[in-house]
């Protein structure tokens, strides 16, 4: 870790451009690079998010097991460009993630991703179904309608600390203890990896996103879905579990009890075991 970042430096890839510029994005990569199969994690929104924050305690047993993971920074998020537009969208990100994918040369990957990064997987997967060999999925967004989401406890409480202009460590610690069921997991390391990086945001990170509802469009889905949902989300509606199963083709979802947002921090064992299995057996 530099003293000049708040989360390990990884690896940039320069990719083609994107809202009409060329853009870098920032990434981790650990397990073995022959991999028959790659995953690529896809974290969620919100001030100060990133790749690493989201699944340091993740990707680490993945590459363990084998797997070849690239843990990435969105677009707009943690180490990677972040363009001055007025409104991201989800083509953005998923423009992002393909310059990713094109640049390394990845085939079949599979795509874990969690609220925004679970729309952003599902996005992917629509408009190019022939990269995506699976998707594993945690209470993702895009298959509800806006307001829905915004009407939401998490959401609704995330937007009214930005438009009071709140700043730094405590600001951060007001919105991320919605993420979760048990307060006591908000570590102070979480919070001192995220606040700084949120100071480095654009406007458009901190505002609503077009994120369409695919729900109509699941059904175009035919590889593999996993999924995870915690019962006491308070970002994205628990109900979005039953949208996805019976509208995917070959989807199958976990819902955990005691659980709100994030379900790889909150049961990080029973995740962990739960994707390798899915990768492994389907």
């Amino acid at each position: 870790m530099t003293q000049s970042s708040p989360i390990p430096v990884g690896h940039f890839v320069d990719i083609a451009p994107v809202a009409g510029a060329p853009q870098r994005v920032h990434y981790h990569e650990a397990g073995p690079t022959d991999a028959r199969e790659t995953v690529i994690f896809l974290h969620g929104a919100g001030a100060g998010a990133s790749g690493y924050s989201n699944f340091k305690g993740n990707y680490p047993v993945f590459a363990e097991a084998g797997h070849r993971v690239i843990v990435l920074d969105l677009l707009g998020f943690g180490l990677s460009s972040k363009p001055d537009v007025e409104m991201y969208d989800t083509d953005f990100f998923v423009a992002g993630v393909k310059g990713l994918v094109d640049a390394l040369g990845l085939k079949q990957v599979t795509l874990l991703g969690n609220s925004l990064g679970g729309a952003v997987a599902l996005g992917y997967a629509l408009a190019h179904p022939a990269d995506v060999a699976r998707l594993i999925l945690m209470a993702p967004g895009g298959v509800e309608e806006i307001d829905t989401y915004l009407a939401m406890p998490g959401i609704a409480n995330m937007f009214a600390v930005y438009k009071a202009g709140k700043t730094g460590a405590e600001a951060m610690r007001e919105i991320m203890l919605q993420q979760l069921f048990d307060p006591s997991l908000l570590s102070d390391e979480i919070i001192n990896e995220r606040a700084p990086i949120a100071l480095t945001q654009t406007k458009a990170a901190r505002s609503v996103m077009k994120v369409p509802n695919m729900t109509e469009r699941l059904h175009e889905l035919r590889c593999p879905v996993f999924g995870f949902w915690g019962v006491n989300d308070r970002f994205n509606p628990v109900g979005g579990a039953m949208k996805i199963v019976e509208n995917a083709p070959h989807a199958r979802f976990e819902l955990v009890n005691r659980c709100g947002h994030w379900v790889q921090v909150e049961h990080r064992e029973l995740f962990n075991r739960l994707c390798l299995d899915f990768l492994k057996h389907g």
